[in-house]
């Protein structure tokens, strides 16, 4: 096998134990999203590097459109302000450029999903620390051992590898799972 066919044998793998290990997590995480929708309340989304790219796409996902033309849902990833985010750092440390954002916007019973594949990134966990204190779920998308993270959060995905690009792949498919069910539930079937 050459290295072309490597990667995708570790990529279908991972999903495959994805499949095996995280069915529950991913429908309670689909079923806290839906009712913090329906409720009229805001998800926020966080992550270095790719890990904010992934935040980005998915709240564009959640106000654009997944799959169906409906409504917009109420979506913000914390990464684009570059802004808010550097004045944060320059005076605070970067370990709080999400946590003061999150301080300033979130209030009890949105959602705030959090991307870090090690799940040991200070800047995730200091955010996800003050969105409990808030009164926000939080939900962290993680790796296999799920670093702190994991026990700072309400519900945590733990992708089963230790491989990054694997884990960021999981990261955004469970993501895309999570869209498909949302519009299906709060918008009914897709005319597509």
């Amino acid at each position: 096998m050459d290295n072309i066919e490597i990667q995708l044998q570790e990529s279908i793998d991972t999903q495959k134990k994805l499949l095996v290990t995280q069915v529950k997590t991913i429908k309670a995480l689909a079923d806290t999203l839906i009712l913090s929708f329906k409720n009229k309340h805001r998800v926020y989304l966080i992550g270095n590097g790719g890990s904010a790219a992934d935040a980005q796409h998915i709240a564009g996902e959640l106000i654009g459109r997944f799959k169906m033309n409906r409504a917009a849902l109420p979506a913000v990833a914390l990464t684009t302000d570059t802004s808010v985010i550097t004045a944060i750092a320059n005076d605070f440390g970067y370990d709080t450029c999400f946590s003061r954002q999150i301080e300033a916007l979130v209030v009890p019973g949105d959602v705030v999903l959090a991307f870090s594949t090690s799940g040991n990134s200070q800047s995730i966990l200091q955010a996800v620390l003050v969105a409990r204190k808030l009164g926000a779920i939080t939900v962290g998308f993680t790796g296999e051992d799920g670093g702190t993270l994991k026990n700072a959060v309400d519900i945590c995905l733990k992708i089963p590898s230790t491989n990054t690009p694997r884990i960021q792949e999981c990261h955004i498919t469970v993501a895309h799972i999570l869209c498909s069910i949302i519009e299906k539930e709060i918008f009914g079937t897709p005319n597509q």
